[in-house]
């Protein structure tokens, strides 16, 4: 069963679990798009196939609140309105260490993706990377000091909050590929995608959307 937040005949919003594509990837595992396409067909006895736009990707182990375009022209809207930065998504994550303050602090870098590692690197010549946080509390995970912070992303680079969070040193707790230490399941990947605003694609109203705490 998927979580469905908000339904029209333009644009669908739901809740994408951890564990689960955006959109398949050539295996078996379960994708979003698919699940997505099945849903609309069986609902409304839909005949061949059914047109489902995907505008935006979360990693599969990340979940969070999703918009999906059920028309062309929904689709293309809602790509143009994340070229203009009009889709403001807020994550929450835990990252390892603790911080003097609990202000708001705006990150630039230039991230680049190494393609053959599937991982983004900090360097010159990369792209134009922001993001805000916020830290909210700290605690201890089996000894190790963290710390829950709130992410705004400004840009939508390949594993961005990852790899800016890590350069600063406060890796996302056990994510091993960028610098942790500790260990933890897939399923247990200390990110979220909670919240998701965007201007609707025909009517203009700017919507948000967030997933229950």
């Amino acid at each position: 069963m998927v979580q469905i937040l908000y339904e029209d005949n333009h644009i669908l919003v739901c809740v994408k679990p951890k564990g689960v594509l955006s959109q398949s990837d050539g295996s078996d595992k379960p994708d979003m798009l698919t699940i997505i396409k099945n849903y609309i067909k069986e609902k409304y006895d839909k005949p061949g196939n059914v047109y489902l736009g995907l505008v935006h990707r979360l990693d599969i182990n990340t979940s969070g609140v999703m918009v999906f375009a059920k028309t062309s022209k929904a689709a293309a809207r809602l790509s143009d309105a994340i070229k203009m930065h009009e889709f403001q998504k807020r994550y929450k994550a835990v990252v390892e260490g603790t911080f003097d303050s609990f202000d708001t602090i705006t990150l630039t870098h230039y991230i680049y993706k190494d393609e053959k590692e599937k991982k983004s690197y900090i360097r010159e010549g990369g792209q134009k990377s922001i993001l805000e946080y916020t830290p909210i509390k700290s605690y201890k995970i089996q000894n190790t000091p963290v710390t829950l912070v709130e992410i705004g992303l400004m840009t939508g680079r390949f594993h961005q909050i990852r790899c800016q969070m890590s350069y600063i040193g406060h890796p996302l707790y056990g994510d091993k590929k960028y610098g942790s230490k500790n260990t933890i399941s897939a399923m247990d990947f200390p990110l979220c995608a909670y919240s998701i605003s965007f201007p609707h694609p025909i009517t203009k109203e700017v919507l948000t959307f967030s997933m229950e705490e």
